[in-house]
């Protein structure tokens, strides 16, 4: 394949036999310093524990001043902030985000000199953000950097991706344009048959792959469908080295069928697009949060900051986005601090959900949505039967458990696990159970486990 490409500075001819850096050489044609980020990026990790402190105190004071001075929508968000008390910066969730960007974009910023981009709306409040060009361009040398502790390197190594895709046609080839640039062969999420996992698999005997990134519920799918077939993934591509699951959920026993039937280590990443990469897992398979470009708090309900180890909502800051403000953000996930953390190597214990995903039973007791998941996957025979299920708070007292299999459940299998959820949370809970040939996803081709239509 030969693509030419043009600019105000240069002419090139590009080949995918000699272009050894063209990811790095796709960034910066879209202006985005690569090189610098991830010298930049370098030098942070290189500082002892005193000067990362030091480091981390002097870049949240610059940006939070850099918005109070510059962006008048944050001027006014913040109106009641002292500058030398970090907890009276106020939280801002994605409601406040919800009006045009240009009203958000600090001065001298406009959608023409900015990367731009939507949330997936997984949190049920989607918003369009900004990052300014240097921001976007530390946020790929973080994740440059993670994927490359196991030998992923994005210029040369070949990807095999389980992404949703647009389906308009501009979109659509604007993301098969950028999976050429990224070495990548894309698999949609939107068909999971046997048949698509087939054709898959073919693809998997021909191309030397190098890495699995994509979805956790689709990967998953994948692998059910290999062990099905008895068939160890690195047999037939001995090239592969890592699965990497990103944007949901991924579950214990799910990740040790991946592992076994991939024949690689599966690797967790915790992110979100308006951000940067959140957490990665680390050769000592911990969650290792990015301290380098953001600063991560654990807060209770009355927005204090919660001793290491224990629960409760985390919030972000981005700690170089000049372009427009994420200081103190309420992301919408729960999750834990370990207690080992450090300034500069803070741990997630655990990431237990979103706090839109949670359930409110007649009583008036609270639960994490993806309890039902926990109870639903442990009552299920690890037959092959049921391959995906989806659960729906209806109202305070009824659930709709939706799932793909080639067999109804069972009479005996429906009374079991309603005999389980009451028992984990309480009786008079009602459920209903519907059989599909496939779950709903998102657009952007994302599973949600479990959703509550309660306001």
């Amino acid at each position: 394949m030969v693509l030419s490409i043009k600019s105000n500075y240069f002419t090139e001819t590009l080949t995918a036999q000699n272009i050894l850096k063209l990811f790095d050489f796709s960034l910066k044609i879209n202006g985005f310093s690569i090189d610098k980020a991830l010298a930049a990026l370098s030098k942070i990790q290189a500082k002892n524990d005193s000067e990362f402190e030091t480091y981390v105190r002097d870049q949240k004071k610059e940006i939070l001043n850099y918005h109070l001075e510059y962006n008048s929508f944050y001027k006014s968000f913040g109106e009641i902030i002292d500058l030398n008390n970090w907890e009276s910066v106020p939280v801002m969730t994605k409601h406040y985000l919800q009006i045009p960007l240009e009203q958000r974009l600090s001065d001298g910023f406009t959608n023409g000199n900015v990367y731009i981009n939507k949330t997936s709306g997984s949190s049920g409040d989607p918003f369009i953000f900004a990052k300014d060009k240097w921001c976007h361009a530390l946020t790929w040398a973080e994740i440059m950097n993670r994927f490359s502790w196991y030998g992923i390197d994005f210029n040369t190594s070949k990807q095999a991706r389980f992404y949703g895709i647009p389906l308009d046609k501009k979109d659509y080839y604007k993301e098969c344009l950028k999976d050429w640039f990224s070495n990548r062969v894309r698999f949609s999420v939107f068909d999971l048959s046997d048949r698509a996992f087939k054709s898959a698999l073919n693809r998997f005997k021909t191309s030397k792959f190098d890495y699995i990134n994509g979805y956790a519920s689709a990967v998953v799918q994948f692998a059910k469908y290999l062990k099905q077939n008895d068939i160890i993934l690195k047999t037939i591509c001995p090239s592969l080295k890592v699965c990497i699951t990103t944007s949901e959920m991924l579950f214990k026993d799910d990740k040790s069928l991946m592992e076994e039937q991939f024949g690689i280590p599966v690797i967790n990443e915790y992110g979100a697009s308006e951000l940067d990469l959140i957490a990665f897992q680390n050769k000592e398979n911990s969650w290792q949060i990015n301290s380098e470009t953001l600063y991560v708090e654990i807060l209770d309900e009355n927005d204090k900051v919660l001793p290491l180890g224990e629960e409760g909502r985390i919030v972000i800051t981005s700690l170089y986005n000049k372009a427009h403000p994420f200081i103190r953000y309420d992301i919408g996930d729960i999750g834990v601090l370990s207690k080992g953390s450090t300034i500069k190597k803070p741990i997630l214990e655990k990431l237990v959900g979103r706090t839109n995903d949670i359930i409110i039973l007649p009583s008036g007791k609270k639960a994490a949505g993806l309890t039902f998941y926990y109870i639903t996957k442990s009552v299920i025979k690890n037959d092959g039967n049921v391959s995906e299920f989806s659960v729906e708070q209806l109202d305070i007292s009824t659930f709709k458990i939706t799932y793909v299999s080639k067999q109804a459940l069972s009479k005996a299998e429906i009374i079991t696990i309603t005999s389980e959820i009451e028992r984990y949370l309480e009786h008079g809970i009602s459920l209903k159970f519907n059989r599909v040939e496939k779950l709903n996803r998102s657009k952007s081709g994302k599973l949600k486990q479990f959703i509550s239509h309660l306001t």
